[in-house]
């Protein structure tokens, strides 16, 4: 086929193209909505189930 030619090989220039790295602290605005999408969860998990869907359930059993 074609010979290696390193020249044509694709190299991140300085790094913008790349993912950011993981593994650090994350940066305040993303505890800050790891927070509140923990709070809604909580809200919502912890919330009546209403009549209506309760009687819809037991119909399918």
């Amino acid at each position: 086929m074609f010979p290696a030619d390193d020249k044509n090989k694709a190299t991140p220039s300085n790094g913008a193209d790349q993912p950011p790295q993981m593994g650090g602290a994350a940066p305040q605005s993303d505890r800050n909505i790891g927070d509140a999408l923990r709070r809604v969860y909580q809200d919502a998990a912890g919330e009546d189930i209403p009549d209506d869907l309760l009687d819809l359930l037991r119909k399918l059993d």
